[in-house]
């Protein structure tokens, strides 16, 4: 618990790879990060707001957040009192088998989006609830399916499929960084080092590079190792081999950004995740 009084409840359901969130928090909650998980949670309590897709965003109790893979959002609270929310993280993998049994194909990726961050379906919000309780408290898998199984097909009526701004020439580019940054993360990359690959000045490949996945290169870098430690820190790795698998300097540097992005210790993670034991940081509890 810190001094004032943030806390952050996050339990892992190992069948399904599903994590689920209940959390409160006054001032300032989180730095910009994204997930490789599509995010639906609800408001419970106070103001939540957030930028993501480039608008700031305030959530009231009752409404439901819908977040895609990929979309960097942050996360404060503009009044005293704080907010509190639950979220469940939905795996890819999981939502694509989800949907393609509906006929709907694949959208869980990132040119899958919602509708609306925000949205006031209170059958959808409800649903979401649901879900949360059957997966969050462990209320049996027959619970858990079937309030998943609602969820999705509640879900599936704010999903649609977005085409990327960008086309041509110039998306090709920027997949071919985006996949050299994927393949050679742990690396210590440089922006001249991507400008030779791309074929373009560096100043025109960071204006590419935000418009087509909306941020900067080594912010996306950034974001990429923290997915990637997630889920090596989820299959019971020590925090110092992950930090060096990634990219980070040390493991305190990824201490740093982890704490920063999702409000926990990498070890306070992996022990929700796996039940492995290291000694307690000094973290929210």
């Amino acid at each position: 618990m810190s001094a004032n009084n943030d806390w952050v409840d996050f339990r892992r359901d190992d069948e399904t790879g599903i994590e689920s969130v209940n959390a409160h928090f006054r001032g300032h909650a989180y730095d910009p990060h994204d997930h490789d998980e599509l995010l639906v949670g609800v408001t419970q309590q106070g103001l939540q707001r957030f930028n993501c897709h480039r608008a700031l965003h305030t959530s009231t109790p009752g409404r439901a957040i819908l977040i895609e893979p990929g979309a960097v959002h942050d996360g404060h609270a503009p009044n005293e009192e704080g907010f509190t929310y639950t979220m469940l993280y939905l795996p890819q993998r999981w939502v694509a088998e989800m949907m393609q049994r509906r006929g709907l194909g694949d959208v869980s990726n990132i040119e899958g989006a919602f509708r609306h961050t925000l949205n006031d379906d209170a059958l959808l919000a409800s649903a979401i609830q649901q879900a949360w309780f059957s997966v969050h408290h462990s209320d049996g898998r027959l619970a858990r399916d079937q309030s998943l199984d609602h969820l999705m097909t509640m879900l599936s009526r704010h999903l649609e499929i977005k085409p990327n701004a960008q086309s041509g020439a110039a998306m090709q580019h920027m997949q071919l960084l985006r996949d050299y940054l994927h393949d050679f993360m742990a690396q210590d990359i440089g922006l001249d080092e991507l400008s030779r690959l791309a074929g373009i000045d560096r100043f025109k490949l960071t204006r590419q590079f935000k418009q087509a996945f909306g941020q900067s290169p080594h912010a996306y870098l950034v974001r990429l190792r923290l997915r990637s430690a997630r889920v090596l820190l989820a299959q019971g790795i020590e925090p110092v081999q992950v930090a060096a698998q990634v990219g980070f300097a040390d493991q305190s540097h990824l201490g740093r950004w982890f704490q920063r992005a999702y409000r926990m210790t990498p070890a306070s993670y992996q022990r929700q995740c796996t039940n492995v034991l290291y000694p307690t940081p000094a973290t929210l509890r």
